[in-house]
């Protein structure tokens, strides 16, 4: 059977639609940075996303390749995340999208070396006829968190935030939003497939504890 992070990494991929504490450990990413509005048709969010998902099914299928990646097991490609943040913004003012920056993330298995990636960027975007040079190798260690499951679409979110900020000021904790600590959302469903009212978000926040 193959290895699924959602299920494997409950934790990080499981939430309850309640207000809950997680140390989120280092992982390694195929990562697409950019900015704007990501409801835009076409526009430079979209594009990223094809990029990523055209990187990491080419990691997926690698074993039916030459390219034999040394650990290599079969799993499932991992939900997309994104962080989000806006300058001079605490967290992300959802009225102005156009100000959004973003770095969006696919999770990559821990046999996944820097150099694959290189190889799986060359041949996505070869087979796919595909710009597929943005496509990066990041590492990142989020640390203590406060998440919670958000059901429903995206302009809904900060009715889910307000419940997060309330639990953090009554058990002792605090966000601590900074330059490398952003708003962080991964979606556990697809918006093409389902209905707004049912999309399942999983919001994650930095936090540090209250002295």
């Amino acid at each position: 059977m193959a290895f699924d992070f959602k299920k494997e990494c409950r934790e990080l991929y499981a939430p309850k639609a309640a207000p809950g504490i997680v140390a989120v450990p280092r992982a390694n990413f195929i990562a697409m940075e950019g900015r704007g509005d990501p409801n835009q048709e076409g526009g430079a969010y979209q594009q990223a996303l094809a990029v990523l998902y055209a990187v990491a099914y080419t990691l997926k299928m690698s074993h039916k390749t030459e390219r034999k990646i040394p650990g290599f097991y079969e799993y499932v490609v991992p939900p997309l995340e994104g962080f989000w943040w806006q300058p001079g913004v605490q967290g992300v003012d959802y009225r102005d999208k156009s100000a959004f920056h973003w770095l969006s993330v696919i999770r990559l298995p821990e046999f996944v070396t820097e150099a694959d990636l290189h190889w799986a960027v060359e041949e996505a975007s070869r087979k796919k006829k595909l710009d597929c040079s943005g496509a990066a190798f990041r590492t990142l260690e989020e640390g203590l968190c406060v998440q919670m499951l958000h059901i429903g679409p995206y302009d809904g979110e900060p009715e889910t935030v307000a419940r997060m900020d309330r639990y953090l000021a009554e058990n002792g904790y605090a966000n601590d939003f900074s330059d490398a600590r952003r708003h962080h959302e991964v979606y556990l469903s697809d918006p093409r497939k389902s209905p707004p009212e049912k999309w399942r978000t999983i919001i994650r926040h930095p936090i540090r504890e209250e002295k």
